[in-house]
């Protein structure tokens, strides 16, 4: 069990940015820094965390967090649709597979809440579907929705898109599309099989798909705190009836303590001191172990000097 004082210790270490042109052409996204290598990538998760699309502070170990997270949900549903990972030589690194990103971002939800939700008060579409009168904030969707939006670069916001639109615009080929949208619902109903085991609810995530000549495979991350939100299943159903938010695990708390702040992505980020992002950090942690099933092993030291040492 990492103790708060190891969390304060890491603080000096936390991984923010890299910077090894030795590994090949560098590409910086919001949490995730990658080198090409041919037909391979490196791939590093920084300790950085994005909230409406921009970098707002780092936390320690939230890198190897994700990491491993998304690696124990690759293994999972390596039945579904091929991953891109092809070694893991550090807790913060994967060697994967170079691929064509689809410039998609396929969002599936099962409940009503975040941004979906701002949007439906406001009475717009939700990537151009219309939801039901009489919806509640964190309630359960008539149905699982797959609401795509477009990749923005980073310090950019993201944009919904509907399913129409990506065909009329040749955004993604028909075929493709075909294949992105089938195995995204597989993988959201596998994910939500196993949070349920878990005592979780896997409320909506986030996946991104890439092209290997013909093949598609996935890429990025998988169910992770930062691609997904989980609540907490025992209390959900008592909690919505009270009027009240779920107990979350993932990083919306971070979300609403912005917008209680007033920042909605634009402008001047709030100040985030070391104890709060000890506190999210202690969040992240406590929430893997209740993802995966067990606690994350992890020690203090230099991250930037420990992935300078492999040799990939």
């Amino acid at each position: 069990m990492i103790t708060d004082q190891e969390l304060r210790n890491q603080l000096p270490f936390v991984l923010s940015e890299t910077n090894f042109s030795k590994w090949g052409e560098r590409y910086e996204g919001k949490v995730r820094d990658n080198y090409a290598r041919g037909d391979k990538r490196v791939l590093i998760t920084t300790d950085r965390l994005s909230c409406f699309d921009r970098v707002v502070t780092t936390i320690p170990f939230k890198g190897q967090v994700l990491t491993q997270m998304a690696v124990e949900w690759f293994k999972r549903t390596s039945s579904i649709i091929t991953n891109h990972i092809i070694d893991l030589p550090d807790p913060n690194v994967m060697i994967v597979r170079s691929c064509k990103i689809l410039p998609i971002e396929v969002v599936v939800r099962g409940f009503l809440t975040g941004s979906a939700w701002r949007d439906y008060q406001a009475g717009s579409t939700i990537s151009g579907i219309r939801l039901p009168a009489g919806l509640a904030n964190y309630s359960q969707l008539p149905e699982v929705l797959l609401t795509p939006s477009t990749k923005a670069e980073r310090g950019m916001h993201d944009q919904p898109i509907s399913e129409a639109e990506i065909a009329s615009r040749g955004v993604v080929q028909p075929r493709v599309w075909a294949q992105v949208r089938e195995a995204a619902l597989a993988l959201f109903a596998e994910g939500t099989k196993y949070a349920r085991e878990s005592g979780l609810i896997l409320v909506d995530t986030k996946y991104e798909f890439g092209l290997v000549g013909e093949e598609l495979i996935l890429a990025d991350e998988i169910h992770t705190l930062d691609s997904s939100r989980y609540w907490v299943a025992e209390s959900y159903q008592e909690r919505l009836v009270r009027g009240e938010s779920p107990v979350m695990l993932d990083k919306e708390p971070v979300r609403q303590w912005l917008l209680a702040q007033g920042f909605k992505g634009d402008g001047t980020i709030p100040n985030f001191s070391d104890e709060y992002r000890i506190e999210i950090a202690r969040h992240y942690l406590d929430a893997f172990e209740k993802i995966v099933g067990r606690p994350l092993s992890a020690a203090v030291g230099d991250v930037a000097a420990r992935i300078a040492a492999i040799a990939v």
